[in-house]
């Protein structure tokens, strides 16, 4: 198939897409090439934006994904994927769905931001990923997932991502760890499909870290 493109970039619409660009990889890259025959079909991870995304996000930061889902369901009984309810809200009506004070600023300058989503979906990634940072609470890795997830971009790369860093450094054989820095360089020759990069290297971390246990 023809991957569609926004703004000159390949959007992620599903499997079908995603399995274009793992071949493309795989027939380049011999680390991708095993990822891919390990732990292909690697799934497309695409899910819904918007407000209640980012919303979503903050709420995870640092804590469990129990906590994280407790919390979150308890932000969400109340009312606060919608930014108006939010700017009404005060900080101990936030804080008494488990948020901490940080995160419940956090919270209230997204929906003081006035981002607008729509145009987002239309934006290049390196806007996009710029509006959201300069929100408070949000950093580069937020808004790379959800530029990779909510908005389906096909050459995203998440490199400070931990477990995309532990894959690689699994899969090519590093002795240490790469850094955030190392590999974005390395992801340059995944051009222009590091989202599905990432996809891969998450779907082979999990197969590999599987198999460590079982042993």
């Amino acid at each position: 198939m023809t991957v569609p493109k926004v703004a000159g970039e390949r959007i992620l619409t599903g499997p079908s897409c995603v399995a274009e660009g793992a071949a493309w990889l795989a027939a380049r890259d011999a680390g991708m090439a095993r990822a891919w025959q390990e732990a292909g079909p690697w799934p497309d991870r695409l899910r819904p934006g918007g407000f209640p995304a980012l919303v979503g996000a903050i709420v995870s930061q640092q804590v469990s994904v129990a906590s994280a889902r407790a919390i979150g369901a308890r932000v969400e009984a109340a009312g606060f994927h919608d930014p108006q309810t939010v700017g009404r809200a005060d900080e101990a009506a936030l804080r008494a769905c488990g948020l901490s004070r940080p995160k419940a600023r956090y919270l209230r300058a997204l929906a003081e931001a006035g981002i607008d989503f729509a145009a987002l979906e239309t934006a290049r990634s390196d806007a996009v990923v710029a509006r959201l940072v300069a929100v408070p609470g949000i950093g580069r890795w937020t808004a790379e997932i959800y530029a990779l997830f909510s908005l389906g971009r096909a050459d995203v790369f998440p490199a400070g991502d931990l477990a995309l860093q532990e894959s690689a450094r699994m899969l090519y054989g590093m002795e240490t760890r790469p850094s955030e820095g190392a590999l974005r360089d390395l992801a340059e020759g995944w051009r222009p499909w590091r989202g599905v990069a990432a996809r891969g290297l998450w779907a082979w971390y999990a197969v590999a870290k599987s198999r460590e246990g079982v042993a």
